[in-house]
């Protein structure tokens, strides 16, 4: 097993108030909720997902994605062969709760497999869609693309 950080940069942020939505803000999903919250105006939003990579014949199995690495930890959602970490808008309001109101998926079989042993990999995400809305639903190439992440960002 190795531990893999993905590193989403995220830019271009749809500000607080988005359609019908108020103090919105965006964060990871760890387990069933929010972390690292970031909010919707920000300039930029960074946010790091630590990610078991365990190789292929590890208790793999005959299922899907059986042949192919296995993701784990705290963050990681859905079944062995799409498997996949949750960015996760809602509305969190002074002195309220999270309340999440939709999410995006960012799929971790699309990590090249020359960079799962690079220790850290990045991306750099546009963080609002077309309707000018957070941006939710899969997250596929090539909307997204990962790299090894630079060696001072790693350190």
């Amino acid at each position: 097993m190795a531990l893999l950080t993905l590193r989403i940069l995220g830019h271009d942020l749809p500000g607080t108030d988005c359609g019908e939505f108020r103090h919105v803000h965006v964060g990871t999903q760890r387990g069933g909720e929010p972390d690292q919250l970031v909010s919707a105006d920000a300039a930029s939003a960074v946010f790091e997902i630590p990610v078991e990579t365990v190789p292929a014949g590890d208790g793999a199995g005959d299922g899907p994605g059986g042949g192919a690495p296995d993701f784990r930890g705290p963050y990681v959602q859905g079944r062995r062969g799409a498997r996949f970490v949750y960015l996760t808008w809602g509305e969190l309001p002074p002195g309220g709760g999270f309340a999440m109101f939709r999410r995006a998926k960012i799929f971790l079989a699309d990590v090249p497999g020359e960079l799962l042993g690079a220790g850290a990999v990045e991306t750099t995400l546009g963080l609002t869609d077309a309707a000018g809305m957070p941006l939710c639903a899969a997250v596929r190439p090539p909307a997204i693309t990962w790299t090894p992440a630079p060696a001072s960002r790693t350190a």
